[in-house]
């Protein structure tokens, strides 16, 4: 019983119509329970949709936590500790807690409400198990980890020379080291808010060099994902070309 259920709540196979309509009901859930947050005010009909979507998600987490050990491969009281230190775990509870207004009221220490209501926005990480599309950029992500990593490496270092430099060059236009800070990290990605300008040569020279080295560094991780992309693609063609022709071989020698 068990391991159906698990194999219900997972990624669907494509024999398997259960786990199929079980994956796009969480879609349609987690939708719903994305709509309350388009509105400022609370109304009764978006709270009882954000109600039933905490009440399918809290049994969604508790089902896969009893099938904890099937997840991991591995049986025994190991496999339901290491569960809810997973990162979907993870996101899963904190997407549930800010519905709870229960422990919202007995700790009034958690009561940002803003703050609260915002992080029911990482719902939209839980599509991620139930999206193909989603699961092959997750997978690319998990491939290309280390020259991401080392990217972004690179802008983080680029934004802070570049924040330390024209906040010595320009200490007039800055408040403290943030703004200057903010101003890189703006310039580095191209956007160019216009809040905050360069008013001496140094600046605006700084704010060149920045210009054109953001835009090498902005591209790189879009070459990087779209790479890995067509790579996992390629993969799973491959792979389900090799199911096909497997199956039409069986499928032969039964008529033999």
């Amino acid at each position: 019983m068990r391991k159906r259920i698990f194999e219900v709540i997972e990624v669907a196979r494509e024999d398997d119509r259960v786990s199929a309509v079980y994956d796009a009901f969480m879609i349609v859930m987690i939708v719903l329970s994305l709509v309350p947050l388009l509105f400022k005010e609370t109304r009764p009909m978006l709270a009882v949709f954000d109600h039933v979507a905490v009440i399918v998600f809290i049994l969604d987490y508790l089902l896969r936590w009893a099938t904890a050990d099937y997840k991991f491969g591995r049986p025994g009281v190991l496999s339901f500790l290491r569960y809810p230190f997973s990162l979907m775990a993870i996101i899963d509870l904190v997407s549930i807690l800010p519905s709870l207004t229960v422990l919202n009221a007995g700790f009034k220490v958690l009561r940002m409400l803003r703050m609260m209501r915002a992080m029911r926005v990482l719902r939209v990480l839980k599509a991620v198990r139930y999206s193909k599309s989603l699961r092959i950029i997750g997978d690319v992500l998990k491939e290309a980890k280390e020259p991401l990593i080392a990217v972004a490496s690179l802008a983080i270092a680029y934004i802070f020379v570049s924040a330390l430099v024209i906040f010595n060059a320009e200490p007039d236009s800055f408040r403290d080291f943030f703004e200057a800070l903010y101003w890189a990290t703006v310039l580095l990605t191209t956007v160019g808010f216009g809040d905050i300008t360069p008013v001496t040569v140094i600046g605006r020279g700084v704010a060149m060099c920045s210009s054109i080295f953001g835009i090498a560094i902005v591209a790189l991780p879009s070459a990087i994902i779209t790479a890995g992309y067509m790579r996992q693609i390629g993969m799973q063609s491959k792979e389900e070309a090799a199911v096909e022709q497997l199956s039409a071989g069986n499928g032969g020698k039964a008529d033999v």
